[in-house]
């Protein structure tokens, strides 16, 4: 998808100012930082001229996107002073929440013109221009986006995983011999990827479930909302964060069937692309007056309605006289798990882009969640049978 030029120093002053990392770790032991040298009079502020004056004896050592960042800072305060407590916060590459807002001050005059704005783009460009707007809240994040993606790794993870869940349901339906509610067919459910409560000991079902459709019409409106709304959020959010998002959801899903919906096989990637939809939907909401995208409350209406579709054909299905009784048809159980994953993981991981989430409060809490509910699915899984006594049906 083409490469971008260097963004400029307002643009990069501003994307680096809420993902700061302001000096090298090797190069702070060499920075003179104490106080006499900047601030005989223990006045707390140090003057611009000797900030500049050490940026410029040191500039060699820096990333040329810190230098700008710094220089911002400098320019930032028309009084020529900096506050001292930010300048050590800067030497030790600790964040600090007044240097941030100061580079966004004293850069906001620098950076108003919106990314929309912006002439004479190429087809690409405008694809990637497009993609910033429908997933991220803030113009700050925009500009940043579109000035550092390169489509180096392309988003392979949802594509990957979309051409797996077509060539698995393309071989079932020349084996079967049936394209439509193949679950319906005598043999479908004979199938090893399939999830069986009865078979919770094989370990793999509670993935390999998700290249089982129920037929063309499930297939076709899970890819559809996974490449959607999957693919821009890869291109933004990288394969890592967002496949964590989609297979913490897909294992949610099988769990959550083990759990209130005992006796029946699970089909399907309902449970991932929910936690994608469910998230990208919840961040949306979260920051309605950010998001630019284009139609977005038409955009979440169509998103809500096949949702909706999907699990109501789920639902009917799964009450609809089985095609090999006793056995029941496919749960709709794992579509809620990865509604639930979406809206407290998934809007973590989306929220907090280019930032540590390693470092943020809310990301551990439902990391502990989710920790905590897969050990509670698996040790029912072990022994709630058991002490239930109940009697499930067999797998076909």
């Amino acid at each position: 998808m083409g490469e971008h030029p260097s963004p400029g120093p307002a643009v990069a002053a501003c994307a680096e100012a809420e993902r700061i990392e302001e000096l090298e770790p090797e190069a702070e032991e060499q920075l003179p930082a104490a106080p006499e040298d900047f601030d005989p009079g223990n006045t707390g502020y140090i003057s611009t001229g000797k900030f500049r004056s050490l940026l410029e004896s040191h500039s060699s050592k820096l990333d040329p996107h810190k230098r700008e960042v710094l220089l911002a800072l400098a320019d930032s305060h028309a009084d020529g002073q900096i506050c001292y407590h930010d300048f050590i916060s800067l030497m030790s590459n600790k964040r600090s929440n007044s240097f941030r807002q100061a580079i966004l001050q004293g850069n906001r005059r620098l950076s108003s013109k919106a990314l929309l704005e912006e002439k004479g783009l190429s087809l690409s460009q405008r694809l990637i221009r497009h993609v910033a707007y429908e997933t991220l809240p803030r113009e700050i994040d925009r500009k940043w986006y579109y000035d550092s993606y390169t489509c180096c790794p392309p988003p392979w993870f949802m594509i990957t995983v979309t051409l797996l869940e077509v060539a698995f349901f393309l071989y079932n339906g020349v084996s079967l011999g049936q394209f439509v509610l193949q679950v319906t067919h005598p043999r479908y459910l004979k199938n090893s990827l399939v999830y069986h409560p009865q078979l919770r000991a094989q370990a793999w079902r509670y993935l390999t479930y998700i290249f089982m459709h129920a037929g063309i019409e499930h297939l076709g409106l899970n890819v559809v909302l996974q490449l959607l709304v999957g693919v821009p959020l890869e291109m933004v959010h990288g394969a890592t964060r967002i496949g964590l998002v989609y297979v913490a959801g897909v294992v949610a899903g099988s769990l959550a069937v083990s759990v209130a919906d005992m006796t029946a096989p699970v089909v399907g990637s309902s449970g991932g692309v929910y936690a994608l939809v469910s998230a990208h939907l919840a961040n949306i909401v979260m920051n309605w007056s950010g998001m630019k995208c284009q139609f977005k409350l038409l955009r979440m209406a169509v998103a809500l309605i096949c949702m909706s579709m999907e699990f109501g054909r789920a639902v009917w299905l799964r009450f609809h006289p089985s095609a090999y009784p006793p056995c029941p048809h496919p749960s709709f159980m794992a579509h809620l798990g990865g509604v639930a994953v979406g809206i407290t993981l998934g809007v973590v991981v989306l929220r907090n882009y280019e930032q540590r989430l390693q470092d943020q409060s809310l990301w551990w809490i439902f990391v502990t969640m989710y920790t905590v509910f897969v050990l509670f699915a698996v040790f029912w899984n072990i022994f709630a049978y058991t002490l239930l006594d109940l009697k499930l049906p067999p797998p076909p």
